[in-house]
């Protein structure tokens, strides 16, 4: 699959989201949609009214990122609003494939997201119940972070677990994403990419997708596991 980029409205003005999201929506693929509760992770951001208020105008798919507790309670219900991709995370799910069929039986797909600590491992059984996997590349809950070399292995890890059961699961990676870190993860084996603040920092956030889709390709083409 050729990379994708997924920026996140995170970073973007949430007075005027609507007018930020049009600003990617000639270059991404999708726009990312981080839902935070307080509770799971320290921050409060936005939840299910202002996805449905933003389904109405946004041009692109949304691809909600719920870091909240009671994902399997919540979960379906953005699926079911119109979502085209739902991620829950392991560490808070207590059904999760239960949730996850849900939100595929809802129509969207369905993403497991794991945090920097968390191994990857003993997700393999579930990998035939979602349709991407996001591994946080810093710790969840604010924009703006570092990237976290210390995931890379991790990435590298998941492609080899996802290749070595030939499914089509996107490897999707969430946090420090810019021009000096997304060669080494399309390297390491992503191949969805968030990027907030390389996005809407960017006076040109549709030209900084544009650059950050082209370093993505040439670093995947580059790649072991995409021959």
């Amino acid at each position: 699959m050729a990379p994708q980029i997924s920026p996140s409205i995170l970073s973007a003005d949430f007075a005027n989201l609507g007018a930020d999201v049009e600003r990617i929506a000639d270059a991404a693929d999708w726009v990312h949609v981080d839902v935070m509760d307080n509770h799971f992770v320290p921050n409060l951001t936005l939840g299910l009214p202002i996805v449905q208020a933003l389904l109405k105008t946004s041009r692109l798919p949304l691809d909600c990122h719920l870091m909240i507790e009671d994902p399997d309670r919540w979960a379906p219900q953005y699926a079911e609003a119109g979502a085209g991709s739902v991620t829950i995370h392991a560490e808070a799910a207590k059904a999760p494939i239960r949730t996850l069929r849900a939100i595929r039986a809802a129509g969207a797909r369905a993403g497991l997201g794991v945090n920097p600590a968390t191994p990857v491992d003993g997700f393999e059984d579930l990998l035939g119940e979602i349709d991407m996997l996001l591994l946080m590349t810093v710790e969840p809950g604010f924009g703006g972070q570092s990237f976290l070399d210390v995931v890379l292995p991790k990435v590298r890890r998941a492609r080899e677990l996802i290749k070595g059961r030939d499914l089509p699961v996107w490897l999707q990676v969430d946090g420090g994403v810019s021009a000096e870190t997304i060669e080494r993860c399309a390297e390491a084996g992503a191949d969805v990419f968030v990027a907030g603040s390389a996005v809407y920092n960017a006076s040109d956030p549709d030209e900084a997708v544009r650059r950050l889709r082209a370093q993505a390709e040439a670093a995947t083409a580059k790649a072991d596991w995409a021959r």
